[in-house]
């Protein structure tokens, strides 16, 4: 498994899906597939997506770092 960082292309949004989707080594339409069809059931997944988009670094950031 990689480690968690949103990539800087196949993004659409904030690349929180495409880096969740390395990380587990499915495709990015399957999580977002995921993503949105677990915004059906009730629960705090908005602001997850968007924790997740503000915490992850971007895959140029952690390049650098390491």
């Amino acid at each position: 498994m990689t480690a968690l960082a949103r990539p800087t292309h196949g993004r659409m949004i904030g690349g929180v899906c495409a880096s969740l989707a390395q990380r587990f080594g499915t495709s990015a339409t399957t999580m977002r597939v995921i993503f949105v069809a677990s915004c059906l059931l009730p629960g705090p997944q908005f602001l997850l997506y968007i924790a997740l988009w503000v915490l992850l670094p971007s895959e140029d950031k952690a390049r650098r770092a390491w």
